[in-house]
């Protein structure tokens, strides 16, 4: 029997995606620390061991993982049309602060000195992020295997070991070790660019992409930069930093790179190019999942992913407090804003409000 769902349905994943577009700042670790809050914790629309399978299983496929997330859940929420209305929600909001800040650039040749209220944004993120992982940890961490690879994968992080080869060996080597233990049971070219090749190349880009932000960079620069000329490397990192420091996915940096090389026609199909196939590949995967689920050896693999995923979202927070936790101003503003998580039922966004106040005034 095909599934229904209501108008109000729709309208409150509009509700929490555009809000969660508006207010997740810090990247996704961040972003998803919201959506845990948002979605599991206040609403209960999914449990908190779905939510950890469906982070496992983005941090798999290619794309933006905070935005995936948004589409997996709003599919979860309201099926095929839920998938599209969570997708845009989340990223419209970003997207239309990074082109209203493109014009600006464009027009004025920098940006506005705003910059500076972020630094009081960081620290209360971090402290939404700690919160998140916390609640997580305790979900997914009750097997001694799962702590296990979740340490080696947290040290190895740290050290500089790329994400997507220690998420492939934490699921193939927890694959192993059930098999193993059931067995024993048992017995430069400079011209200008087209929008059709702008709209295919981050179309390209979109589809391949695993990683951070540094790597969205390097593939930036290897085709805007060396191959086509088209922007110029401070153009590429004001554009990067826009996209780091605004609401929402990283990815909207896109946005202010289109609009440089082909004006508004350009930043459309630049965001429309990135995004599109984080819808595509979560409508055809997202019923994997389930199958993944249902078989005990795959949901083995799946398992070893997840605390892999928390381990690396432990070590992105890792990272960001020793850059973020450099003075007394803000280490107060995160331990302030820990406490008041974990002991009031406060919304994150009235906080973030407050940690920009404060960044600005200091």
């Amino acid at each position: 029997m095909k599934e229904t769902y209501t108008k109000e349905t729709y309208k409150e994943i509009v509700s929490v995606f555009g809000k969660l577009g508006l207010t997740a700042f810090g990247g996704p670790a961040a972003h998803i620390a919201m959506m845990e809050e948002e979605i599991i914790t206040k609403r209960k629309w999914i449990s908190r061991e779905r939510f950890v399978d469906l982070l496992g299983f983005t941090n798999l496929i290619p794309g933006p993982n905070s935005t995936e997330m948004a589409i997996h859940l709003g599919l979860e929420r309201g099926g095929r049309i839920g998938l599209i209305l969570a997708g845009v929600s989340f990223i419209f909001p970003a997207m239309a602060i990074v082109l209203i800040l493109a014009m600006v650039y464009v027009n004025y040749g920098s940006l506005p000195a705003i910059a500076g209220m972020f630094d009081g944004v960081k620290p209360v993120v971090l402290a939404i992020v700690a919160q998140a992982l916390y609640r997580l940890s305790k979900t997914l961490l009750k097997k001694k295997e799962a702590i296990v690879i979740f340490t080696i994968v947290l040290a190895l992080s740290l050290f500089g070991y790329s994400e997507i080869p220690l998420l492939l060996a934490s699921g193939f080597l927890t694959f192993v070790y059930f098999e193993l233990r059931e067995n024993r049971r048992k017995t430069l070219v400079v011209e200008p660019i087209s929008l059709t090749l702008l709209f295919l190349t981050f179309l390209k880009i979109g589809s391949v992409l695993y990683g951070s932000g540094y790597v969205l960079l390097s593939f930036l620069e290897s085709e805007f930069v060396l191959k086509y000329g088209a922007i110029t490397a401070k153009q590429l990192l004001d554009a990067v930093a826009v996209g780091q420091f605004t609401p929402g996915p990283v990815f909207t940096t896109a946005t202010f790179i289109g609009y440089l090389i082909h004006g508004f026609s350009g930043a459309m199909l630049a965001t429309l190019g990135i995004f599109l196939p984080s819808f595509l590949l979560v409508y055809f995967l997202h019923p994997v999942l389930a199958k993944m689920r249902a078989s005990k050896r795959i949901s083995w693999v799946l398992d070893g992913v997840n605390a892999a995923s928390i381990a690396l979202m432990a070590a992105v927070s890792i990272k960001l407090g020793m850059a973020t936790l450099i003075d007394v101003p803000s280490l107060l503003i995160f331990l302030a804003s820990f406490f008041v998580l974990i002991s009031t039922k406060v919304n994150s966004t009235w906080l973030i409000l407050a940690g920009a106040l404060l960044g600005f005034l200091l």
